[in-house]
């Protein structure tokens, strides 16, 4: 059976699944519970001065049926003081020696508050820091987590502030509320972290009540943006992770990955692309800590499947096909082809390429009488629009076409280069 111990930056843990710091790592009995559960390691809730927290705080974002599809929250860090959290981790790291417990810290962007909270935590036992530069309200507003975390210099400077009096490893949470993610994490690099985490939340209105005209949530008729996560936001924050795995300049720092797991091979996927754990709250908060044991039996199911025994192989392994749209071969051609003994005849992909895309499906009829549907190949983009809008598995198949020798557009734009370089010479 494959082997999901895992050594994520110097912190070990028995497997790779963490809970993000959250409200399900809000207090030591939560975080004991997970770890009977079967979680690897937890990230304790955002430890700092502590806080008023608001009364309502949550919303959820459904699309046709799935509940869950978003979570928004305007919770802040803890509201419980300190002392009181400092010794429930010390009791719970006691309990459970095997398993990663990750303080999350946040204070002002000074020097002194940073060595004074990271030597106060660490006499507890924790295994690792990881520093919370991602919040995107409440706390940015006091010039704490996003508003640092938007600025390089900022992460750069806590980073290192937080490294001189840190005696265990040290995660930096990023934002995804920037336009290059790059710039900051290559920020955290420079100021010394261990590692790098990503995504935390994304600004976000999650509604309005179209009876009482009251954002939702809202607290006495008064609402505010907050940070939003679960399964829509995987597509952003795995984007995230892979432009940061890429990046040489990076030095190939460990990542923990999170935004939307909430299955094993949504964590498989964040893998693939370079996270080393992987960090989960909203699939917690919807169905309960038990869904762990599905993350571990399906990765490890899968691992063996696959023939791979550690995971070292396979942390990493699609960020080498991941590259700049200038790379990709304009030359490689898929079509797509109905296989009508499965097709239902529900014409959506006829609807969908004739209405929004290349008008190349056509509605025939055989001699029997019967209605088919046909793709004309020689028109056919490949763009995948049939195959997705298809409520029907196998009904389309994308099929690769030969159509030439590879060209890139980069390779284009250094040809046509080169051609009037010459022309030049010649002139």
């Amino acid at each position: 059976m494959a082997d999901l111990r895992t050594n994520f930056a110097g912190i070990k843990a028995p497997n790779p699944f963490w809970l993000a710091s959250a409200p399900p790592t809000n207090t030591g009995y939560q975080v004991q519970r997970a770890f009977e559960a079967g979680w690897g390691g937890a990230v304790w809730k955002t430890l700092g001065d502590p806080i008023l927290n608001v009364s309502s705080r949550f919303a959820g974002t459904s699309y046709n049926g799935k509940q869950v599809m978003g979570f928004n929250n305007i919770e802040l860090i803890s509201d419980r003081p300190l002392e009181v959290n400092l010794q429930e981790i010390y009791e719970t790291k006691k309990k459970y020696p095997d398993h990663a417990v990750i303080a999350s810290l946040m204070v002002e962007p000074q020097q002194e508050k940073w060595h004074e909270i990271v030597k106060k935590v660490q006499d507890v036992g924790v295994d690792g820091f990881e520093l919370n530069f991602g919040c995107p309200h409440g706390m940015a507003e006091r010039g704490m987590g996003a508003a640092s975390g938007q600025v390089p210099e900022l992460v750069e400077k806590q980073t290192m502030w937080a490294k001189e009096a840190a005696e265990v490893p040290v995660i930096v949470k990023l934002t995804p509320n920037i336009t290059d993610i790059t710039a900051t994490a290559l920020a955290a690099v420079q100021g010394g972290a261990d590692a790098i985490s990503m995504i935390n939340t994304i600004n976000s209105l999650a509604g309005v009540d179209l009876d009482s005209w009251n954002t939702i949530p809202h607290v006495a008729g008064k609402g505010a943006h907050g940070g939003y996560c679960g399964p829509a936001v995987k597509p952003i924050a795995l984007n995230m992770v892979a432009e940061c795995a890429r990046d040489p300049e990076l030095n190939n720092i460990p990542i923990s990955g999170m935004g939307g797991i909430s299955t094993w091979s949504d964590a498989a996927e964040y893998m693939l692309m370079g996270a080393g754990s992987v960090q989960v709250c909203t699939a917690a908060m919807h169905h309960g800590f038990s869904i762990v044991e599905d993350m571990i039996d399906g990765l490890q199911n899968y691992m063996d499947e696959k023939k791979l025994e550690t995971l070292d192989d396979i942390v990493g392994k699609s960020v080498p096909k991941y590259s700049d749209w200038g790379d990709l071969d304009l030359n490689y051609k898929v079509v797509a082809r109905i296989n009508n003994d499965v097709c239902i005849n529900c014409n959506k992909c006829h609807i969908a390429c004739e209405d929004t895309s290349h008008q190349c499906i056509d509605m025939l009829t055989a001699e029997d009488g019967t209605d088919y549907l046909e793709v004309r190949e020689e028109d056919c983009v490949g763009c995948n629009l049939c195959s997705i809008v298809c409520p029907v598995d196998g009904a389309i198949d994308m099929v690769e076409i030969p159509n030439g020798e590879p060209m890139t557009w980069n390779d284009r734009q250094a040809a046509i280069k080169q051609t009037s370089t010459s022309a030049t010479e010649l002139a």
